[in-house]
C-alpha cells in the first residue's frame, strides 16, 4: 500500500481524533516512513503520537517495544492518535502478550499456530471546544480468546483512573456480546470484519462517564482495511474515528 493512498483514505474520514492501529514506523514494507506523521500532514493535525508495541518486524524478528522505544529510529509496529483538536498530555498502557500459541485462521492456509504479539493503548487527554477534556484511547489487542478480555479489562481499568470520562477506540479482536465492560457503554453498534461482507464487529467505540451524546455514527469500507472504519460523532462537533 501506497503512502499517498493510506493517507488520502484517512483524510476521507474527516476525523477530529483518528486513533489508527496497525502503523508502521521505518519499516522496508511501508518505505521506510513514518506513517502518523504523513497522515497527521495530511490531515492538517496539531497534535500526534505514535506508540510501538514491538520493535523490529511483525512476523519476523522482533523484540517486545519499551517506553525508551518511543523517539527511538529502529523499525517499530503498533497504534497511533493524531488530533485536530489539541492534546494536553498522552499516556500509555502496555499489554503483556499471551504465553501460549493460538490457532487463527490464514485464507488459502488454514489454520496455524502463532505466538501472540505484545499490545498497546495509547491515551490522548483531548480539549474539546467549549474547553473541557475528553480520554481518547487507541488500541489493537490479542487474537488469543480470553486474553483479549483480561487485556481489555486492565486496559479499561487503567484509562478509568486516569479520567472520569473517556473513549476507548480499537480494533478489540472481541465480537459482541463480549465487548461489554462494567461501566463502558458502546457508542456504535455495526459489523466491521471481514470488510467486503461483515459479519461480525471486532472493532469498537466504548465510552465511560460524561461523554457527549453521539449524534452519528457509521461503518465504511476502505480500500486498504480488511476491517471497516468505525465513526462516531458527538454532539460538541467532534467527531471520533478509527
Amino acid at each position: 500500500m501506497s503512502t499517498e493512498r493510506l493517507v488520502a483514505a484517512c483524510v476521507s474520514l474527516d476525523a477530529d481524533v483518528l486513533c489508527l492501529q496497525e502503523v508502521d514506523r521505518g519499516q522496508s514494507r511501508s518505505g521506510g516512513v513514518d506513517q502518523t506523521a504523513a497522515i497527521a500532514e495530511g490531515m492538517g493535525a496539531v497534535a500526534w503520537r505514535f506508540v510501538p508495541a514491538l520493535v523490529g518486524e511483525p512476523g519476523a524478528a522482533w523484540r517486545p517495544a519499551t517506553d525508551d522505544d518511543l523517539v527511538a529510529g529502529d523499525p517499530g509496529y503498533g497504534v497511533a492518535v493524531v488530533s485536530r483538536l489539541p492534546v494536553r498530555a498522552w499516556h500509555v498502557v502496555r499489554l503483556a502478550p499471551a504465553k501460549v500459541r493460538s490457532p487463527v485462521y490464514v485464507p488459502g492456509g488454514g489454520l496455524i499456530l502463532l505466538d501472540d504479539e505484545p499490545r498497546v493503548g495509547l491515551a490522548a487527554e483531548v480539549g474539546l471546544p467549549g474547553g473541557d477534556h475528553l480520554l481518547v484511547a487507541s488500541t489493537h489487542l490479542s487474537f488469543v480468546p480470553g486474553w483479549n478480555l483480561a487485556q481489555l479489562r486492565r486496559l479499561t481499568r487503567a484509562l478509568a483512573a486516569l479520567a472520569d470520562d473517556c473513549v476507548l477506540l480499537g480494533d478489540l479482536n472481541v465480537p459482541n456480546p463480549f465487548a461489554r465492560v462494567a461501566g463502558w457503554s458502546p457508542l456504535v453498534r455495526a459489523r466491521t470484519f471481514p470488510a467486503p461482507n461483515p459479519s461480525m464487529q471486532i472493532d469498537h467505540v466504548l465510552g465511560r462517564g460524561r461523554v457527549p451524546p453521539v449524534v452519528g455514527s457509521g461503518a465504511h469500507l476502505l480500500a486498504l482495511s480488511d476491517h471497516r472504519a468505525l465513526t462516531v460523532d458527538l454532539a460538541t462537533g467532534s467527531h471520533l474515528r478509527r
